[in-house]
């Protein structure tokens, strides 16, 4: 019900302000943009947030390389990209360091610089369609057409900026949860960064646990298109099984699966341990 009356209130805010608001810029923009059939209501439901000032957001739509077809004045999404980089950069912190209770500071930035990188960023992007709604030059949509990253990855900052600015910290600590940190395939590809044998076997020593042990569980089919399925074990617990074309291959996927356990195991203990300060 609240959900449904703050979609409401977004929707009326939007016609109010293009209607009667005093400011003549942002009035402008929205009707440019409704010429062109900007989804305002989609917007809203990729970021699953309903905005309360609207030009904030539509700031942090606006890419430097629009700002020449703007007849009036704007700034571009780079002050909320400033913000939101910042906002970003402590809720990741604060969510390591307190579900890694024994992470040392070396390995929570490690983390937490594998998080909010680029890549990472721009996959969060991609994954929203945020660039259906970027205000852009053809030359800058046609850079992110050929795969350069930096500008979708900057529009999840300049976002993050603007929820933070229009709802406050619990808006955008819920929006990077959501796109974020409780995605388990991004969480676990940023914690591995791409080499997952690697990673476990910085998580074990560094908790004196000994060295991952991987044993070949089953191997099928001709020499030229081999299967194997290879179980990894730390301590002599089985911690989940992978499979690949090649020994190699099985091998970091059982330890991106034992990264994954690791990982909802120590949510799971950090909501056990929430629920029994809440029950005290």
């Amino acid at each position: 019900m609240k959900n449904v009356l703050r979609r409401l209130c977004c929707r009326l805010r939007l016609q109010w302000f293009s209607r009667f608001s005093r400011d003549e810029q942002f009035k402008l923009l929205v009707e440019k943009l409704r010429s062109t059939k900007f989804d305002f209501t989609q917007f809203t439901k990729a970021i699953q947030y309903y905005p309360w000032n609207w030009k904030l957001f539509l700031q942090a739509l606006l890419h430097r390389s629009y700002l020449q077809f703007l007849e009036e004045r704007w700034n571009s999404n780079e002050r909320l990209e400033f913000l939101g980089d910042a906002i970003l950069n402590f809720i990741v912190a604060e969510h390591l360091f307190i579900t890694y209770s024994e992470m040392e500071e070396g390995e929570l930035t490690k983390l937490r610089s594998r998080l909010v990188n680029r890549k990472i960023l721009a996959q969060r992007a991609k994954d929203l369609h945020l660039s259906d709604y970027l205000l852009l030059s053809s030359s800058a949509a046609q850079s992110i057409d050929s795969g350069a990253e930096s500008i979708i990855a900057d529009a999840v900052e300049s976002v993050i900026g603007a929820i933070y600015l229009d709802g406050g910290l619990e808006s955008a600590r819920k929006f990077i949860y959501a796109t974020l940190l409780k995605n388990t395939e991004v969480f676990n590809s940023a914690i591995a960064d791409d080499n997952y044998k690697s990673t476990l076997l910085e998580y074990t020593q560094a908790r004196a646990l000994g060295i991952p042990r991987y044993s070949v569980i089953h191997e099928e089919g001709p020499e030229h298109d081999r299967r194997f399925t290879i179980e990894v074990s730390i301590s002599d617990h089985s911690y989940g099984r992978g499979f690949g074309r090649s020994k190699k291959e099985a091998e970091q996927a059982a330890a991106a699966r034992a990264l994954e356990h690791i990982h909802l195991n120590s949510l799971h203990s950090k909501t056990e341990n929430e629920n029994i300060e809440t029950e005290k």
